[in-house]
Formats: structure tokens, C-alpha cells, sequence
């Protein structure tokens, strides 16, 4: 029999700074890590790359990031209490998928980033929505069945695909034309206005959560486009391939040294 302290105990991890440092390098893992794969291996410059690759780069790559996407969301259902590694490697594998669909749907598609970026929005508020018509709470501590897990990724793929293109958009010359370094400034920016309201005002904790969640989204993606874009184009040209493995380093060593707690509903 269950007892029902567990049963109050989410299999997403408490919301801490460690938490939010984490969810940052992850999306920049995810920009970079499906930016080598749909750019880098796939892109239009890579030699004995069949031209069906160029072409289909970002489908093809939005293609196997849903793949590993189901059995990432898969495991983390069917485990039985959280798991800090299953559950990064999840958000890890939303930020490539998500990363991967909303440079599809932005460029090949043409929906651009200003259009790409609204009609995301308006998925996530309606994931949001329905989630909370269905089991009557959108905070993290009540994802402790598989039902609420379902809204949570969903909603997460949403996001991390809105921030992607929201990032693209303001930074891009296609859209605001900020670049990376100013567009890192503006969403870092939000991010203490975010800090502030918390600590100054009565906002609902849940809100602010997820607009922080979304917004973390285009900060840690800007970053990434940052460091690997080429120096033309605003970047420093660092290797890709390199930069994901030093990201995913840093992202094993702070869930290894900073040990995290599985949220708990307030009662």
C-alpha cells in the first residue's frame, strides 16, 4: 500500500537555483547538440552529404530527436519515483527535439519566426489549459502519475520549441535583430524581473514557474548559437561537437554534486 506522504511527492525535482542552472545549460545542449546534427552534418557545406540530406536536414533530425524523445518520456513514466539522470536526460532530449521542429517549421516550412513563435505560445497556453481542465493543477509537484507526466512533457516540448524560435526572433536579423550577446542580456533581464516579482509580490508561484521555464528556453539558446555560430555571423565558431560534450559534462557533474530532492505538494 502506497503511503500517502509518497503519494505528495512529484517525479520532477524542487524547484532551486541548481534547478534553473541546469534547465539553462540543458537548452543550450539542445541548440548546439541538434544544430551539429541538422546543421553541421547535415548542412549544405558538408562534403559526401547527399543533397535529399540537405534538403531534408531538419526533418530528418526533428525525425530521430522524436524518437529518442518516446523512449526518454517512456522511461521517465514508467519509473517508480524520480530519477535525477532520467529526468535531465528527458528535458535534454525536448530541447534537441524541440530545437529541431521549430527550425523545420521557422525556415523550411516558412512560418518565420515571429509566426512560428506566436503559434507556439498559443500551444503552450493551451497544453497548459487543458492540463488543468483535466486534473485540476498545473504545478509540478502534482506530476506523480503518468496522466499529469503526459501534460508536463507535452507542454515542456511545446516550450522548449516556442524558445527556440523566440530566440531565433529576437536575435535573428530576420526578426529584432538584437544578435546573441544582447538578446542573452534581454532574456537574462526577464529572468530577475521574474526574481523579483517572486520575492515582491503574490503572483501565483505556478505562473511564474512556467513563464520562467519558457523563458530560460531562448536565454540558454542564444547562448548556444553564441558560442558555435560562425564569427561572421555573430558567434565565436566553437566546434559543436565539442561543445556538447562539455555541456553534457557540466550537466552530469552539477546533478552529481549538487543532489536534488523530488518536489513536494504544500499541505
Amino acid at each position: 500500500m502506497i503511503d500517502e506522504k509518497e503519494s505528495w511527492i512529484a517525479k520532477v525535482p524542487e524547484v532551486t537555483l541548481v534547478f534553473w542552472i541546469v534547465k539553462i545549460l540543458c537548452t543550450s545542449v539542445g541548440e548546439i547538440g541538434a544544430d551539429a546534427l541538422t546543421m553541421s552534418y547535415f548542412g549544405e557545406t558538408t562534403e559526401g552529404v547527399s543533397p535529399f540530406w540537405h534538403e531534408y536536414g531538419y526533418l530528418i533530425g526533428a525525425g530521430i530527436f522524436f524518437v529518442v524523445f518516446l523512449i526518454a518520456v517512456g522511461v521517465q513514466i514508467f519509473a517508480k519515483k524520480f530519477h535525477p539522470i532520467i529526468y535531465w536526460t528527458t528535458i535534454v532530449a525536448t530541447t534537441l527535439l524541440g530545437t529541431a521542429l521549430a527550425d523545420y517549421f521557422t525556415r523550411s516550412e516558412g512560418f518565420g519566426y515571429y509566426w512560428g513563435s506566436v503559434i507556439l505560445l498559443a500551444l503552450v497556453v493551451m497544453s497548459l489549459v487543458i492540463w488543468r481542465l483535466t486534473t485540476g493543477s498545473i504545478d509540478i509537484a502534482s506530476v506523480s502519475n503518468a496522466r499529469s507526466e503526459v501534460f508536463y512533457w507535452v507542454t515542456i516540448m511545446f516550450s522548449q520549441t516556442l524558445g527556440t524560435a523566440l530566440g531565433d526572433y529576437v536575435a535573428s536579423e530576420d526578426g529584432l535583430g538584437l544578435g546573441y550577446l544582447l538578446s542573452g542580456a534581454v532574456f537574462g533581464g526577464l529572468m530577475l524581473v521574474l526574481v523579483g516579482l517572486y520575492y515582491s509580490t503574490k503572483i501565483s508561484r505556478t505562473i511564474l514557474f512556467w513563464i520562467a521555464f519558457i523563458l530560460t528556453r531562448p536565454l540558454g539558446a542564444v547562448t548556444g548559437d553564441f558560442l558555435d555560430k560562425p564569427v561572421d555571423d555573430g558567434g565565436l565558431g566553437v566546434n559543436r561537437y565539442a561543445l556538447t560534450a562539455v555541456l553534457l559534462t557540466l550537466i552530469v557533474i552539477a546533478i552529481f554534486i549538487f543532489p536534488q530532492k523530488p518536489a513536494e505538494e504544500a499541505h
